[in-house]
C-alpha cells in the first residue's frame, strides 16, 4: 500500500515565491518527511519584475537594480546560495546626488538620510530649501512629540515634522523611487514605521535620526568586507544572478511557468484545490499565494474577506534605459543621479547615471542612463508609445543636462500596476484580512509586495516567514494525527 506524499504548492514564481519555495524545501528537508513542492508561475520566466540583460557589453537592468544593504534578508540568502562573493556596491567616486530645483540641479546636501538632515550645517547652506523653509525643518528639534496611537499618512506626519518645503523638494523626490505614491495616502505605520519610532523615543524626527546614523557600522557588520561601505548593494553581473541561484538550488522542486491559477478553494480540514486555466485542478495540503493583492483577490473569490484586497491600489511605471559614448557626455560622472520633484512638471521623476553609480554595467568608454517615469497623479503614460517616452525622457535630459546625443540605443520597460499603496489603516485591514484567511482557509498563507514592503529584501524576509510558518502548521497537524491515532 502506497504511501500519499504531501504537496505543497507557491503560486507566482517571483523573488517571494522562490525564496519562500526555498526556505520550505530546506525546513521540510531538515524535518526528514517526504514531499513535493510546485511552483507555479504565469509568465514565461521565473523572478518577477527582476530582469537582467547584457547588450553589446551593458548590463542592462529593467526592473529593480539594487537593494539596501542594511536589509538584511537579502544578504542572508546569498549567503544560503552560496553567492555573497558576486555581491558588489556601488562607486565610491560617485557618491554625490542632485535634486532639481527650478530647472537646476542642487547637490543633495551631505548627511540626508531618506530626506531627514543629520547635519544641520550642510542643511542649512543647500539651495534646495529657502531660509523660511530651513527654519521651519529646525522646528523639529523643539516640537513636542504627538502621542497618538492611530495611524497616519506619511505626508502629513512629515509636514508636521519638517515642514512642506523639505517633504516637497527632498522627502518625496526620494520616496517616489521606492513608493511612487502621494505621501498624503500612504500610511506611515506600512511604510516607515521607524520614523514614527523615533519620534516616540527622542521626540525629534532629526534627533531620532541622527541617533540612528551611529548604529550603521553594527547594521553592516553582517555584510562581506567589499560591500560594507555601501549604502545599495547588488550582484556582479545583475540581480539575475539571485535568481539563477535560487532556480539552480530548486532543481528538486517542480518548477513551473506558463501555468496560471483561476482560483484556491478549500477542500476538506487540511487540503486545497488549485484550479488552472487550463481548466484540471490539484488538491495540495497547504499553498502560499505571491501574486500582487488584485489578483489573489480574484483567487480566492470564494472568501468574502479577499474582497479587502481589491482596496490597495496599484501606481504603474516605466524606465528608458540609453546607452551613449563617453565622448557625447557634456557633464562630469561623479554621482549617482539626480531626482525630480513633482512640482517642476517634467516627465521623468529620476535619472541613475547607472554607469556612473555601477562600475560594471558598461564597457570602458560607454555610458548607460536610466530614466524613470511614472507616479502617484501622473498616470497618462501608459498611452504613448515607446517612442514617446523615449523623447520626452530625451527632452528633459537635455533642458536638466545639455545632452544631445543620439543614444547608441534605448531600451523601454513597462512595469504595469507593479507599485502597490499601503493607505492609512493598512496594517489594520491586513491583519484583519489575514484572521479571516487563517479561520476560513488555515492551509493557505499569503505574502507579497502588497502586504508588508516592496523592496527586495522586504519580500524575501515574507517568503520565509510563510514557508516557515506553513512548516509549523504542517508540524503541527502532522503531531494532530499522531495524538489521534495513539488514543484510537
Amino acid at each position: 500500500m502506497s504511501t500519499r506524499i504531501p504537496h505543497y504548492m507557491i503560486v507566482g514564481g517571483g523573488i517571494t515565491g522562490l525564496s519562500a519555495a526555498f526556505y520550505l524545501k530546506k525546513r521540510l528537508e531538515s524535518a526528514g518527511a517526504p514531499f513535493r513542492i510546485s511552483v507555479v508561475e504565469k509568465s514565461p520566466t521565473f523572478g518577477g519584475k527582476i530582469h537582467t540583460i547584457e547588450r553589446e557589453g551593458f548590463v542592462i537592468e529593467k526592473g529593480p537594480d539594487s537593494f539596501l544593504a542594511r536589509k538584511r534578508p537579502i544578504i542572508d540568502l546569498a549567503y544560503d546560495l552560496g553567492l555573497e562573493h558576486e555581491l558588489t556596491g556601488t562607486n565610491p567616486g560617485a557618491k554625490k546626488t542632485y535634486i532639481v530645483r527650478q530647472g537646476k540641479l542642487h547637490r543633495m546636501p551631505p548627511g540626508l538620510v531618506l530626506g531627514i538632515p543629520t547635519q544641520m550645517t550642510p542643511f542649512m547652506k543647500t539651495g534646495l530649501i529657502s531660509p523660511l523653509g530651513k527654519m521651519r525643518a529646525a522646528l523639529d528639534l523643539i516640537l513636542p512629540k504627538r502621542d497618538l496611537s492611530t495611524d497616519e499618512s506619511l505626508g502629513h506626519f512629515l509636514e508636521r515634522r519638517l515642514g512642506k518645503e523639505v517633504l516637497q523638494r527632498i522627502v518625496e523626490p526620494l520616496l517616489a523611487g521606492i513608493y511612487a505614491g502621494d505621501t498624503f495616502k500612504l500610511s506611515l505605520k506600512a511604510t516607515f514605521p521607524q520614523f514614527r519610532a523615533m519620534e516616540q523615543k527622542h521626540r525629534s524626527l532629526i534627533l531620532g535620526m541622527m541617533a540612528s546614523r551611529k548604529n550603521v557600522s553594527e547594521e553592516s557588520a553582517h555584510l562581506p568586507s567589499a560591500v560594507r561601505n555601501s549604502v545599495f548593494v547588488t550582484f556582479k553581473k545583475g540581480l539575475q544572478t539571485l535568481v539563477s541561484g535560487l532556480e539552480v538550488a530548486l532543481k528538486t522542486v517542480d518548477l513551473r511557468n506558463g501555468v496560471g491559477v483561476v482560483s484556491v478553494r478549500k477542500m476538506g480540514q487540511h487540503q486545497a484545490e488549485v484550479i488552472f486555466e487550463d481548466g484540471h485542478s490539484e488538491m495540495v495540503d497547504g499553498v502560499i499565494l505571491t501574486t500582487p493583492t488584485y489578483q489573489a483577490a480574484q483567487m480566492l473569490a470564494d472568501l468574502p474577506a479577499a474582497n479587502q484586497l481589491k482596496t490597495i491600489d496599484y501606481i504603474s511605471v516605466a524606465n528608458v534605459i540609453m546607452a551613449f559614448d563617453r565622448k557625447d557626455i557634456p557633464f562630469e560622472l561623479d554621482a549617482s543621479g539626480f531626482l525630480v520633484p513633482k512640482t517642476e512638471g517634467r516627465t521623468i521623476t529620476a535619472c541613475t547615471l547607472t554607469s556612473a553609480k555601477w562600475l560594471h554595467t558598461a564597457p570602458d568608454g560607454k555610458v548607460l542612463l536610466r530614466c524613470y517615469i511614472g507616479r502617484a497623479g501622473e498616470q497618462e503614460w501608459p498611452e504613448w508609445s515607446d517612442e514617446q517616452l523615449v523623447s520626452k525622457a530625451r527632452h528633459d535630459l537635455r533642458e536638466l543636462l545639455g545632452l544631445k546625443a543620439e543614444p547608441l540605443f534605448t531600451d523601454v520597460t513597462r512595469l504595469m500596476h507593479s507599485m502597490p499603496q499601503y493607505p492609512v489603516g493598512h496594517l489594520e485591514q491586513i491583519a484583519q484580512f489575514r484572521e479571516e484567511l487563517t479561520a476560513a482557509m488555515p492551509q493557505v498563507l499569503i505574502v507579497g509586495a502588497g502586504f508588508h514592503g516592496v523592496g527586495l529584501p522586504d519580500c524575501i524576509r515574507q517568503g520565509k516567514e510563510a514557508a516557515w510558518q506553513l512548516a509549523d502548521l504542517i508540524q503541527n497537524q502532522s503531531q494532530e494525527a499522531v495524538e489521534t491515532a495513539s488514543s484510537i
